[in-house]
Parts: structure tokens; C-alpha cells; sequence
């Protein structure tokens, strides 16, 4: 039996696989809840450093949802809100993962495949690989939640572009538009991906976790409060402080504990 998603780790950094490669990985029922259960589970292990999201294979990222399931799981507005419901927990389980997180791309990445990667930290993607939303050709609208990570990363207009169009581009406008961070030889983008990683996993986790919630921090309009102005120095208090600082006095390589 097909494990809809898959988890493996080497050392502090973790995988999780989309797992329909048959489908070019178009994600279904049970990998919207799958995917939504491994990044919290994650996320709370205090252990790891950073996450890799790619598709199984090297035909795809993901392809968008698995169009099998429309007639049965989403075949009115009442049911495609129950299940909108899941597909937004897992973006905001993405974008609420206290790790970096990295999306691995091959191939393609479009619709609800573009949708995942868009909530990751870092995208990197090789020379072939290909991004679009062509919902207007099913008659489907991005809900809020979907659309959310396509309009930060590229900006309003450019994410209108994507959708009212509905076209399938290659991976160098995708780096124009800024939905990906690198483009590199097909080949070369699992070492690429996780060489990311493990710069990252190399680095303070506490740091890490800081620095992701003040982006997002950044993104809301309100005035920062006093505490968080405070917050954003309490790094000197850490063990890694002390241990970085002093790795780079003695010049040699830091060895972060997380507190």
C-alpha cells in the first residue's frame, strides 16, 4: 500500500516526501492530512533543524490536486470548503514550522504543488522544472489561504499575472517573478538542496527560529511592542551566544546546543 507521504532524517535534518509519483505526486486527501501531521510533528522536535520538501522522483514537485477526487470530495461549494479547510492547515502548518524549511524542486511544481513550495523557506529548483497555477482552465478559484504564500513571494500583480493567465513557465521567470531562490543544473539540485540544509542545520537552531519569526513579524503592518523590540536582543542570554562567540574568538568551528 502506497504511504501517501514519507519521513526519513539524517542527523538535524529531516525529508518528507510527497509520495504519488504515478500521479506526478498531485496531492489528494490523505497528503493534505499526511503533509499536515509531518511538519507539526516536526516542527515540535526541538532536535532538528531544518526540513526538505520534495516529490518522489524527478518528474515532479507535485502537480496540483489529484482531479480524481472532485466529484466525490469536492464536487459543491460546501464540500470544497470542508476540504479547503485541510489544504489551508497545512499552509499554515508550513508556514508555522519553527525550522527552516526547504523546498526541493524537480520537474513540476504547479497549482497546489506551487501553492506548498510557495509557504517554504528557500526554493530551489532545476533548469527544467516548470510553475504555473492553471486553475482558470477548471473553473477553480485559489482560496485565501492557497493564495496567501503566491502573494508574498511574488507581489500582488505578479500573482494576479499568474492565475489570470493560467500559463505554465519555465524556471528562469520563475526566479524573475521570485517564487524560486536558485535555479540550477537539473542534476545538481538535491546536493544544491541539501547543502542548503545543512548550512543551516550547522547554524544556531534558536537563531533560525528567531530570525523566521521576525519576518513574519515584519509582514504584519501593526507597531512592534516593547516586548518584541526586547525579544529581538535576548539572543545575547543563550548558550549559543557564548558559544558561537567564543568559536569565533578561538577560530574554530561552533558546535550550537539550541539554549
Amino acid at each position: 500500500m502506497r504511504q501517501p507521504i514519507l519521513i526519513e532524517r539524517d542527523a538535524q535534518v529531516a525529508t518528507i516526501t510527497l509520495n504519488n509519483p504515478d500521479k506526478l505526486n498531485a496531492m489528494d486527501l490523505s497528503m493534505w492530512q499526511g503533509l499536515t501531521e509531518a511538519i507539526q510533528g516536526l516542527s515540535a522536535d526541538d532536535t532538528l533543524r531544518c526540513v526538505v520538501l520534495r516529490g518522489a522522483g524527478d518528474k515532479a514537485f507535485a502537480a496540483g490536486a489529484d482531479i480524481a477526487e472532485f466529484d466525490t470530495m469536492r464536487a459543491n461549494a460546501a464540500q470544497a470548503q470542508q476540504y479547503g479547510e485541510i489544504t489551508n492547515a497545512t499552509m499554515r502548518a508550513i508556514a508555522e514550522c519553527r525550522h527552516p524549511t526547504i523546498a526541493l524542486i524537480q520537474g513540476a511544481c504547479v497549482g497546489g504543488g506551487l501553492e506548498i513550495a510557495s509557504m517554504c523557506d528557500l526554493r530551489i529548483c532545476g533548469r527544467s522544472s516548470r510553475f504555473g497555477v492553471p486553475v482558470n482552465r477548471l473553473g477553480l478559484v485559489m482560496s485565501y489561504g492557497e493564495l496567501g504564500g503566491l502573494v508574498a513571494l511574488a507581489g500582488p500583480a505578479t500573482a494576479l499575472e499568474i492565475v489570470l493567465e493560467g500559463r505554465v513557465f519555465d524556471a528562469d521567470e520563475a526566479l524573475h517573478k521570485r517564487l524560486v531562490n536558485r535555479v540550477v543544473a537539473d542534476e545538481a539540485v538535491p546536493d544544491e538542496a541539501y547543502a542548503a540544509a545543512r548550512r543551516i542545520a550547522a547554524g544556531a537552531p534558536l537563531v533560525a527560529r528567531w530570525h523566521k519569526q521576525f519576518v513574519r513579524r515584519l509582514l504584519d503592518p501593526t507597531p512592534l511592542r516593547p516586548e518584541e523590540h526586547a525579544e529581538s536582543y535576548a539572543c545575547f542570554d543563550t548558550e549559543d551566544f557564548r558559544i558561537g562567540h567564543r568559536a569565533f574568538i578561538d577560530k574554530t568551528r561552533p558546535q550550537f546546543v539550541g539554549r
